[in-house]
C-alpha cells in the first residue's frame, strides 16, 4: 500500500493536485490556473486541452516537490467542476468544441424549449430546466458543430463532465464512465433508477451511444495509465458532493457550504431522493457499493467571485484578502446592498434574467462600505437557500459545516453565523474537496478501513458563533429582500 492517495481537484478557475496521508492531512500542493474564456455576454467556456494539460501539470509539479514517485502513490481519487461539458471525438480523442462551463447562460434558448415539460423533468431528475445543467449544453454543441447530431448517432462523438473527460484521458482512451453523483446533474439521469433515462433522452434527442457508463463513487474504475500503470483511480464525485463527504456529513441531516466560485450548500437526506417544491435541487450524494446516499442542494452562482470583482473590474482593492479589511474598517454598510446576480439568480428563484445590483448609494457612500456589503452579499444569498432547505426538510441545522477560499474571510464567516443564527464550524483541512474524493478512492483501496476510520481523523480549527441579536437580523435580511426584488425587474 503506498503512503498517500492523490487527489486530483478540477475546479472553475484551477486544477490543482493535492496528496494525503493515512490522517487526512494534505502534505503536499500544486495548483495551475484555469483560464475561462467568454466569447458573448454570459457565455463562459475553457478549452478542455488547457484542462487536461493542467492536470498533468499539477501531478507531475506535486510528485516533484513531494520527491516521490508513484510506487508511494495508493491510488487516485477525482473530483471536480460539475455539469460542465465537454464532447470529443472517439476516434482522435481531441475535443469538437470548447467545454461549456456549468456558469455559462449560452443555452437559455435551448431550456425555453422544454418549459412546458419541467414538471416531469423535476420529477425524473431532481432538477430544474436551467442552463446550469449539462443536457443544454449537450444540444447545444450537437447543434453547433458540423454534422453534429449525425456523428452523435453514429457513435464518432463522447461526452463526459469533466471527471468522464480526465478519466478518459488518465487511462489513455480505455475507460469512459462518470460517476454517480456526477450523473445526477445532466438532466439525463432518473434518480430513482439510477440510470440513463430513455425517455429524456429521446425527448432531448440525444443518443445514448454518446454517453459514459455510470459507476459507483468508490469504485475502481482502471489504471491510469498515462501517468503509471500500477496506479488505480478509486474515487470520483462532483465537487460538491466530495465535500459533503469530505466534511464528514454521513448521517442525515448534516449539512455543509462551500464557498467557492459560487456557493453550494448541500444536506444529506439518507437513502431516498427528496423532490424539493421549493426551488432546491436533488441530487445523488455518494455511492458506495450497493448504498446510495442522496442530498437536497441550493445553489448560489456567484460567491467568492464577487471578490474577484471588486478586485479585476471595479479595481476596488488590490488583493482578494484586502475585502476583509475593507470590512471591518468600514464598521457597517450605511445601508448598502450588493446583489451580486451577475449571471442571474440560483436558488431558490432561478431567474436567469436577474441582474447584479448596488443599492442604498448616498453621497457619504464608501468603497469600504461597498466591500463590507458585497461579503455580506455572499452571506444573504445564503441565508435565502438555508431558510429554504429549513422549510423544505422541517429541520434545523444546529451547525452547518464550511469550507472554500473564502472561508478564509473571518468577517464573511462572523457574519454568516449571525444571519442564520447557527454555528459555523471551519474544519482543520480547508481542503475538504480534495479530501472527499481521497476518502472515497481511500475506502475502495482499503487505504481507509471504514467510514469510522474517517471520523476519527477529522478535526475542526474554528467555531463561528452567532452574535448579532434576531430582531437585528430581521431587520438587515428584509432589506435585502427589497433588493433582490428590484434586481428582478430588469429584462
Amino acid at each position: 500500500m503506498g503512503k498517500y492517495i492523490l487527489s486530483v481537484d478540477q475546479g472553475t478557475t484551477s486544477t490543482r493536485a493535492i496528496l494525503f496521508d493515512h490522517n487526512g492531512e494534505p502534505c503536499c500542493k500544486a495548483q495551475r490556473e484555469v483560464v475561462c474564456l467568454f466569447p458573448h455576454p454570459g457565455w463562459v467556456e475553457a478549452d478542455a486541452l488547457s484542462i487536461w494539460i493542467s492536470v498533468i501539470d499539477v501531478i507531475n509539479e506535486l510528485l516533484i516537490k513531494a520527491n516521490i514517485t508513484f510506487a508511494s502513490i495508493d491510488s487516485i481519487g477525482i473530483t471536480n467542476q460539475r455539469e460542465t461539458t465537454v464532447i470529443w471525438d472517439k476516434k482522435t480523442g481531441m475535443p469538437v468544441y470548447n467545454a461549456i462551463v456549468w456558469q455559462s447562460r449560452q443555452t437559455v434558448d435551448i431550456c425555453d424549449k422544454y418549459a412546458e415539460q419541467k414538471e416531469y423533468i423535476h420529477e425524473k431528475t431532481g432538477l430544474l430546466i436551467n442552463p446550469y445543467f449539462s443536457m443544454s449544453k449537450i444540444r447545444f454543441i450537437l447543434d453547433h458543430i458540423p454534422n453534429g447530431q449525425e456523428r452523435a448517432e453514429k457513435g464518432e462523438l463522447m461526452f463526459g463532465t469533466i471527471d468522464s473527460w480526465i478519466i478518459y484521458k488518465m487511462t489513455q482512451g480505455k475507460v469512459h464512465a462518470t460517476d454517480v453523483s456526477n450523473a445526477s446533474r445532466t438532466m439525463l439521469f432518473n434518480l430513482h433508477t439510477l440510470n440513463w433515462d430513455d425517455n429524456l433522452l429521446k425527448l432531448f434527442n440525444i443518443p445514448k451511444i454518446i454517453l459514459p457508463k455510470v459507476l459507483p463513487s468508490s469504485y475502481n474504475y482502471g489504471k491510469a495509465t498515462h501517468f503509471d500503470k500500477n496506479v488505480s483511480i478509486c474515487g470520483v464525485a462532483g465537487d460538491q458532493q466530495a465535500a459533503l463527504f469530505g466534511q464528514t456529513c454521513f448521517e442525515t441531516g448534516e449539512g455543509k457550504n462551500t464557498y467557492g466560485t459560487g456557493c453550494f450548500m448541500l444536506m444529506n437526506t439518507g437513502e431516498k431522493p427528496v423532490i424539493s417544491k421549493k426551488g432546491l435541487l436533488t441530487t445523488v450524494g455518494w455511492q458506495i457499493g450497493k448504498k446510495v446516499c442522496y442530498a437536497l442542494e441550493g445553489s448560489v452562482f456567484v460567491g467568492g467571485a464577487v471578490v474577484q470583482w471588486l478586485r479585476d473590474q471595479l479595481n476596488l482593492i488590490k488583493e482578494s484578502s484586502d475585502s476583509e479589511r475593507y470590512a471591518y474598517k468600514a464598521e457597517h454598510t450605511g445601508g448598502v446592498y450588493v446583489v451580486p446576480a451577475f449571471v442571474g439568480l440560483g436558488t431558490p428563484y432561478w431567474d436567469d434574467q436577474a441582474r447584479g445590483a448596488i443599492f442604498g448609494l448616498s453621497r457619504g457612500t464608501n468603497k469600504y462600505q461597498i466591500a463590507r456589503a458585497a461579503l455580506e452579499g455572499v452571506a444573504y444569498q445564503c441565508k435565502d437557500v438555508f431558510e429554504v432547505m429549513k422549510k423544505e426538510t422541517k429541520t434545523q441545522l444546529k451547525s452547518l459545516k464550511v469550507d472554500g477560499g473564502a472561508t478564509s474571510n473571518t468577517y464573511l464567516m462572523q457574519f454568516q453565523a449571525d444571519v442564520l443564527q447557527t454555528k459555523i464550524l471551519l474544519p482543520k483541512c480547508l481542503e475538504t474537496t480534495a479530501l472527499g474524493a481521497a476518502y472515497l478512492a481511500g475506502l475502495n483501496s482499503g487505504f481507509f478501513k471504514n467510514i469510522e476510520e474517517i471520523k476519527a481523523v477529522h478535526s475542526y480549527q474554528h467555531t463561528y458563533t452567532p452574535t448579532m441579536k434576531k430582531d437585528e437580523v430581521t431587520r438587515r435580511y428584509n432589506g435585502w429582500k427589497l433588493a433582490i426584488k428590484a434586481t428582478r425587474v430588469f429584462e
